[in-house]
């Protein structure tokens, strides 16, 4: 007869979900202790439920040219809180939709940096011969190539639209991240439990699938968060100098319109400043968030602090 105090059995499923949980809370804890880090994730949300909740905050009509009611570079006002541009749209509105643009083109293609630069750092620190030297040798050339005429050339090629740009900035900023899930698995590979899996008859993908890249994740997660900060700047640049989508608004197309009309030389500061600022206060959340995970997930980091 078994007794009710006997410890109930759980099924492997169960145990992993439990470890996971546990480590989602350690996680947090480590998250919670770093200010800068929780003041980014709170800029990050405010920003994301804007993109999310722009339809509802602001009517997608007043982005065509042709049902603007404003006057040409109207100052701040009652009725245009920011001020309007040189088609008589209102700031404000171009504003909350272009967050929409500039985070869907930082993250996507920040997953496409991430799925290269891992891919490729993995193989080329785990395996040898050739093959990992022309990988490294791939990846410092994308190192050594500077970013904006690489992205330029690219952009010129593909054309103006908005999943190019995404393309060109995805596969023209993944180099550094393959530098360090390399590092990465060059120390990971040596540490006893993979030479164990080793001997005991493991194949090399079991290796790197089960023992090798669930320990680069952790770094590759954190560095993700940095990864997105660089791509909306590459977006803002890239639009900016007229190679973005034109038939889409990004706080990029807006400085870009700005520079165009000359609202600087004009004193239109309400066309330059919002989506300068925007630009920056996402920038600097992200890389909050992304040094404190750093610091959270690398233990070195941690002891340091």
């Amino acid at each position: 007869m078994t007794s009710a105090s006997e410890t109930v059995r759980l099924t492997p499923a169960q145990v992993a979900r439990q470890r996971r949980a546990a480590a989602l809370r350690r996680t947090w804890t480590s998250f919670r202790r770093h200010r800068s880090g929780l003041f980014g994730l709170a800029l990050l949300t405010f920003f994301v439920a804007v993109a999310l909740l722009a339809p509802v905050l602001a009517d997608a009509q007043g982005l065509e040219v042709t049902k603007a009611t404003g006057g040409v570079l109207e100052p701040p006002s009652r009725e245009y809180w920011l001020g309007t541009d040189e088609n008589g749209r209102s700031i404000l509105t171009l504003l909350i939709w272009g967050a929409r643009i500039s985070l869907f083109v930082g993250l996507l293609a920040t997953l496409i940096s991430m799925v290269i630069g891992t891919f490729i750092g993995l193989s080329s620190g785990f395996f040898e011969g050739w093959p990992a030297r022309l990988l490294y040798r791939v990846t410092e050339w994308f190192l050594v190539i500077p970013f904006v005429p690489l992205a330029i050339v690219l952009a010129s090629i593909l054309g103006r639209s908005l999943i190019n740009i995404v393309i060109v900035i995805g596969v023209t900023s993944w180099a550094s991240t393959a530098l360090l899930i390399r590092s990465q698995t060059l120390s990971i590979k040596e540490r006893p439990y993979v030479e164990r899996a080793q001997v005991l008859g493991a194949g090399r993908w079991h290796q790197m699938s089960r023992h090798v890249l669930p320990n680069v994740m952790p770094m590759v997660f954190a560095n993700t968060t940095l990864t997105v900060a660089l791509a909306i700047l590459a977006e803002t640049t890239l639009s900016f100098l007229g190679l973005g989508d034109p038939t889409r608004v990004s706080w990029g197309s807006m400085l870009d319109d700005a520079f165009t009309v000359g609202a600087m030389t004009t004193g239109a500061w309400w066309y330059i400043v919002p989506p300068g600022v925007c630009v920056v206060l996402v920038v600097l959340a992200f890389t909050l968030v992304g040094q404190a995970l750093e610091e959270v997930f690398n233990p070195r980091l941690r002891e340091r602090a």
